[in-house]
């Protein structure tokens, strides 16, 4: 694998460099309407859950920050007043037992995450009050992966020892960047020894599972100083790391116009940062998962890769698949059987819902069995970077070939490349195809070419 990186071409990079899905979901966001809201919502999830057993995975959104990142995509709330975290917390309460009720203790939760904005923006008291009151209304499976997400700046022991006993045994901690003139650009600046701390925290609290997240084009970087960091994260030893392609998408995410374009790396030095990263990972014994995934040979992520039982879903990669999803807070998607459901997207919408007895979905969509048929492709794809085709003519009863005829006709020029390999029985990525995932599941995407012209919907691929 290190051989094929070593020798990536910049210019095919370059050529495949476009906006396009990054498939935590199939079909994406974009397509979710408003026909599928809260009344639809409860609905669908009494249907779902007519003798169910099927596994939980929970998602909870904090959305508070005390300050504003300029890169952030996030749905967050900016503010210094812990009474707008108490009412929150208290509307969420009541969604929690509203979704209780509904889903009830006889499945498990195999899975949670907290997600944000910052969850530990919360004080340890709220920490400990929450995770009580979620292990109140749900039955946790012993071996529950809990994981969290992690600001370094104003995180304490004791908000970690609160995760902790709250079951974490997972988190993520976002570095993006430790050269301190690119956190100024971003306005998210703090010292290394702050994630050292958080590492090192960790491991006394027995959380032996850690990821690092990264940004790659953001403004001021150079391929010497993302080198650097790179470096020095891997000094830092976590299981796995996380390196995303910066989304610059002002006309999405307003707050981006305070970061200056004319700092922001130029597509070609991009490129070069993506390869610099893949090279210097995999050099220090990270395998790469794929989009932008790294992890030890040891950790779940790369042996569920190997065992082909990675699963994706709007948290990125997972080893825990076959749970139904369902998000808590302002903003959470869930996904369970054929639907996907979003919460209201501002504080007022997720409110009002909650306190007049509703859930707060307010866009959502119902699959089809095409779509179930292509998400299976597609995942299978961005996972175990093949699919069998045996499997799936025997579990949907086609012919594969003839029903994604027009999709391989696309994916012709990834093959004549020698970045896909069709066989009889297997479409397979290989070699550099690892760094063009999205762009080769887009083939089996219907709906790629038919989403609203104007601004791009997605980040660039590569």
């Amino acid at each position: 694998m290190k051989s094929a990186f070593a020798t990536v071409d910049i210019g095919l990079l370059k050529r495949f460099d476009k906006p396009g899905p990054g498939y935590t979901s199939y079909p994406t966001a974009p397509l979710f309407s408003a026909e599928h809201d809260k009344k639809r919502f409860e609905v669908d999830l009494i249907r779902n859950n007519d003798e169910n057993t099927t596994p939980i995975s929970l998602y909870v959104h904090i959305p508070f920050c005390d300050t504003l990142c300029y890169f952030c995509g996030c749905t967050t709330v900016i503010t210094r007043n812990r009474g707008h975290i108490s009412e929150y917390l208290l509307t969420l309460k009541k969604e929690i037992d509203r979704l209780a009720h509904y889903v009830g203790k006889k499945r498990l939760v195999t899975q949670m995450h907290w997600g944000g904005g910052t969850p530990s923006y919360l004080s340890p008291a709220e920490i400990e009050d929450l995770s009580s009151f979620l292990r109140g209304r749900f039955r946790f499976a012993p071996d529950a992966e809990i994981s969290v997400e992690i600001e370094p700046r104003g995180l304490t022991f004791d908000h970690l020892k609160a995760f902790r006993e709250g079951g974490a045994n997972r988190i993520s901690i976002g570095v993006q960047d430790f050269d301190q003139r690119v956190q100024e650009a971003v306005h998210r600046v703090r010292p290394e020894k702050d994630t050292v701390d958080v590492i090192q925290w960790a491991g006394s609290l027995g959380i032996n599972s850690i990821n690092v997240d990264l940004i790659y084009g953001l403004p001021l970087q150079t391929l010497e100083t993302f080198q650097d960091t790179l470096k020095r994260v891997i000094r830092l030893s976590p299981n796995r790391i996380a390196v995303f392609n910066f989304a610059y998408v002002p006309w999405m995410k307003a707050h981006q116009k305070l970061i200056h374009p004319e700092n922001l790396p130029s597509p070609e030095t991009k490129l070069r940062l993506l390869k610099a990263t893949i090279e210097t990972l995999s050099s220090a014994g990270y395998e790469y998962i794929g989009m932008g995934h790294f992890a030890k040979p040891d950790d779940e992520l790369a042996i569920a890769q190997k065992e082909k039982t990675l699963h994706r879903n709007f948290q990125g990669y997972s080893t825990r698949a076959g749970a139904d999803l369902f998000g808590l807070g302002m903003s959470a998607i869930s996904h369970f059987g054929d639907v996907y459901a979003q919460n209201a997207k501002t504080l007022p919408q997720y409110y009002e819902a909650i306190q007049n007895g509703q859930f707060a979905a307010s866009v959502g969509y119902k699959m089809t069995r095409d779509d179930i048929i292509r998400k299976y492709v597609i995942m299978r794809l961005m996972c175990d970077l093949e699919v069998v085709k045996s499997d799936v003519e025997e579990w949907f009863d086609i012919s594969f070939d003839e029903y994604f005829d027009e999709s391989l006709g696309q994916v012709s020029e990834f093959i004549r490349l020698d970045l896909v390999r069709n066989t009889l029985d297997k479409i397979s990525i290989v070699g550099a195809g690892r760094l063009l995932l999205r762009n080769i599941a887009m083939c089996f995407d219907a709906y790629v070419n038919r989403t609203p012209k104007g601004k791009p919907l997605f980040s660039r691929t590569v």
